[in-house]
């Protein structure tokens, strides 16, 4: 009975283990196989035979409109520089983006070294994520700031996936999980305050780290135009050109057809926020793209930033202004405006119900779209702005980015 009793269970014990043998060798064989063929694309990728005479980027960007980035080429790296990263910026950054497979250079001790094209990305601004989508490396992307906020759909298609981790930013930015993400480029920006930028703790953890700065352009086409400054990493110069050179072409297109308006409508923009109300520099991109749009709008200063005021100076300049434009983002009716302060009333943009405000596409959690792909789209932007103040230039389109208070 022993015997008979023993001999199945032995035999089962057996097989089991057997079975789990068999089991761990495919899965290791599978994961060997996964990362052979990642090492193999990556190895294709990068350069086998280095020649010093060959051109190893014979697809180059030219900057025409952006003012605070600059690429010079060499035959196998290319020396990018950031010259303005923040408002009253000490000094800029500088990037030495070197051919993978090929020697870095000497003489750069100061600036950081990256081999390109870089194979993933973490991002710290959703302004980022629609150059992705444009050069076709959303895949490349493994971390952002927050999830929840983002719009750009390949992005969010990845997201639902489980495919891109979320890691914070400013002061709760998760240097860990960014460090398990191990991106080969992690892409901020900065505001100069060494309390809310977050490229200092990613630099001092190890990590390559690139600042973007568009958004110290003065211009929409300047703004737009860093697409080309994330291609550099990616080696996707003919894209980000041909991509941005059709976006420049039609803003310049339809701005030229406002230029024989005669009747230039009043506007103003923003709101009375703690007594405070932010009028754009008479440089500011918010001008430039009044100016494109055909208005006599209420700027303060000659140059990019805005000024404060208050509610009865904006009152003396705006009164009888005929548009109102980028209001609270929680107004969403006339009602609310007066419901906030009853002095808004007075305003003649009011009283028409001249109203419109950049909140069109807001998703669920409040991640609005306009500051997203509308600074990589400042032609669908000034479209919309055309077709408020002058309908009549561009009949057929629809509103994207804008839309009118009830």
């Amino acid at each position: 009975m022993k015997i008979i009793f023993h001999q199945p269970v032995k035999l089962f014990v057996f097989l089991t283990q057997l079975m789990l043998v068999i089991i761990f060798s495919i899965a290791c064989n599978n994961q060997t196989i996964s990362s052979t063929k990642s090492q193999d694309n990556q190895e294709e990728i990068c350069t086998q035979d280095y020649n010093p005479n060959t051109d190893y980027f014979p697809e180059k960007i030219t900057v025409d409109y952006a003012i605070g980035f600059n690429v010079e080429y060499r035959k196998n790296y290319k020396i990018v520089t950031v010259k303005n990263p923040w408002r009253n910026a000490k000094k800029g950054f500088q990037y030495i983006l070197v051919q993978c497979g090929t020697p870095a250079p000497e003489g750069f001790s100061s600036s950081q070294i990256i081999a390109v094209p870089i194979n993933s990305l973490v991002s710290l601004s959703t302004t980022h994520l629609p150059h992705l989508a444009k050069l076709g490396v959303v895949d490349k992307l493994t971390g952002v700031s927050d999830t929840k906020r983002v719009n750009t759909s390949e992005v969010v298609d990845k997201i639902k996936a489980g495919k891109v981790a979320e890691v914070g930013n400013n002061r709760n930015l998760n240097i860990e999980k960014i460090l398990e993400l191990d991106p080969d480029l992690v892409m901020t920006y900065g505001v100069g305050n060494p309390q809310l930028d977050s490229h200092p703790k990613l630099l001092e953890a190890g990590l390559k780290v690139g600042i973007n700065a568009e958004y110290m352009e003065t211009s929409p086409l300047g703004r737009a135009e860093w697409l080309k400054f994330t291609a550099l990493f990616f080696n996707q110069e003919n894209i980000a050109q041909e991509s941005f050179s059709k976006i420049a072409k039609k803003y310049e297109n339809i701005a030229s057809k406002t230029k024989s308006s005669k009747q230039l409508p009043k506007v103003f923009t923003g709101f009375n926020f703690k007594g405070n109300w932010y009028i754009p520099g008479c440089q500011s991109y918010v001008a430039k793209y009044l100016n494109d749009a055909g208005t006599n709008h209420i700027c303060v200063g000659n140059y990019s930033g805005s000024t404060p005021l208050s509610f009865e100076d904006v009152f003396q300049r705006a009164a009888n202004s005929d548009y109102w434009l980028n209001v609270s983002q929680s107004w969403k009716k006339i009602t609310d405006i007066i419901a906030e302060d009853n002095r808004y009333s007075n305003f003649l943009a009011v009283e028409k119900g001249n109203v419109y405000n950049n909140n069109y596409r807001v998703n669920q959690n409040g991640g609005n779209d306009y500051w997203e792909s509308g600074t990589s789209n400042p032609d669908i932007v000034l479209s919309d702005l055309i077709k408020i103040f002058h309908p009549e230039i561009l009949p057929n389109h629809q509103l994207v980015y804008y839309q009118q208070l009830e």
